[in-house]
């Protein structure tokens, strides 16, 4: 273990930070140079790119919460592999040598999460093996995020909050870092850390998504650009009922995901609509994603802080007709794209987990107690030498 402790001693290091999200497209890949450690912490993305799961690959990660343990053991090794080939390609694509790596982050793919408020067991389950990671790339890694933050009582997510501070935090007022992947989640950067906090507000990209494939029968995979949305008309009847959803009015801190918000969410909504039809409810979820953001704002958000800008990140950003909503949802509020700041929306995540993995071979609580719900800060993450 001597080398993780030089590594911790490091200055400089070169970092690797793999992500797959909710929406199960595929694995985000960030190399990243940090320099120093903890809050102060310099971050220099060298590269990023995105590796498409085959179409079987990601069938099956859909389906693991339903399937056969066998399956989902084969799956968890099969994902390890699909990251460590993601990882030594970006490597070859930065002109980076394997040997050069010092350190690998990876959030892996969730395939369910037990939030505390169901009164079941607090629980949670991502994959892709993190030993082969380690075994492919030579380079230890850091894995399985989310686990301590649960055992430490909290929700397990949403974990952006310390790295949105370490990065985006500044003299003055508020800013809103909202996250549009699969889940919509939002964090609020304030001059004081002890008064950040982050929660998801609902759905984004997930149920749009899987509105999409049920209207192409699997032809396509996503709104591009949010055209279709855009052909669609909002049904303000079913409007008011999906702003009804339980999930919204939940207190803080609170986490969802694919259980809540997945195709057995979408289905019931398409029962019976044909092609136009089916269009109009894409129209409306799209709608819908803009203003349970807002109505999250307007019950938890304002009445402790007022941001002055929303800086969106993940692929929903791409949305034109979700980004227009929002626009309109939140006047006299700047909605803009990551990219104002010269950050690559799309590599946001993947570059989070590789801060995040330095943070805990360094030994520093990396979780943040008023995004999560966790009774104090802890370091998150298991490591596989």
């Amino acid at each position: 273990m001597r080398h993780l402790a030089a590594l911790a001693q490091k200055d400089e290091c070169l970092i690797a930070g793999l992500n797959s999200g909710t929406s199960a497209d595929g694995i985000d890949v960030a190399l990243v140079r940090t320099h120093g450690r903890g809050l102060q912490t310099k971050v220099e993305v060298v590269h990023f790119a995105t590796v498409k799961y085959p179409a079987r690959t990601r069938d099956a990660i859909l389906n693991a919460a339903s399937g056969r343990i066998a399956d989902l053991c084969r799956l968890n090794f099969t994902l390890g592999g699909l990251f460590a080939d993601a990882t030594e390609m970006a490597l070859i694509e930065a002109g980076l040598k394997q040997s050069e790596l010092d350190l690998v982050g990876s959030h892996g793919q969730t395939v369910f999460h037990v939030p505390r408020r169901t009164g079941d067991v607090a629980s949670t389950l991502q994959i892709g093996e993190a030993a082969v990671v380690a075994e492919r790339l030579g380079a230890p890694v850091v894995s399985d995020f989310r686990a301590r933050d649960i055992a430490a009582g909290g929700e397990g997510a949403p974990l952006s909050a310390y790295f949105d501070y370490m990065l985006f935090r500044r003299d003055g007022p508020p800013r809103a870092l909202l996250n549009l992947g699969g889940i919509a989640n939002v964090t609020i950067v304030t001059p004081d850390i002890e008064q950040v906090f982050a929660f998801d507000t609902g759905p984004a990209n997930m149920p749009l998504d899987e509105t999409v494939r049920v209207l192409t029968q699997g032809g396509e995979h996503y709104d591009r650009d949010g055209r279709r949305a855009a052909e669609g008309r909002v049904d303000e009847n079913l409007m008011q009922r999906l702003m009804q959803h339980p999930y919204l009015s939940l207190p803080l801190p609170k986490t969802t995901g694919r259980e809540t918000f997945g195709i057995d969410f979408v289905m019931p909504l398409l029962k019976g609509k044909g092609a136009q039809r089916g269009v109009d409810v894409l129209a409306t979820l799209t709608a819908f994603t803009a203003q349970s953001i807002r109505r999250a704002f307007d019950d938890f958000v304002f009445s402790r802080a007022t941001p002055s800008e929303i800086l969106v990140s993940g692929g929903g950003v791409h949305n034109l007709t979700l980004m227009g909503h929002l626009r309109r949802a939140f006047k006299g509020i700047a909605v803009r794209s990551l990219s104002h700041l010269g950050f690559d929306p799309d590599a946001k995540e993947a570059v989070m987990f590789a801060v995040l993995a330095h943070e805990t071979v360094c030994g520093l609580p990396n979780n943040l107690p008023g995004a999560t719900g966790a009774r104090w800060p802890t370091v998150l993450g298991k490591i596989s030498p």
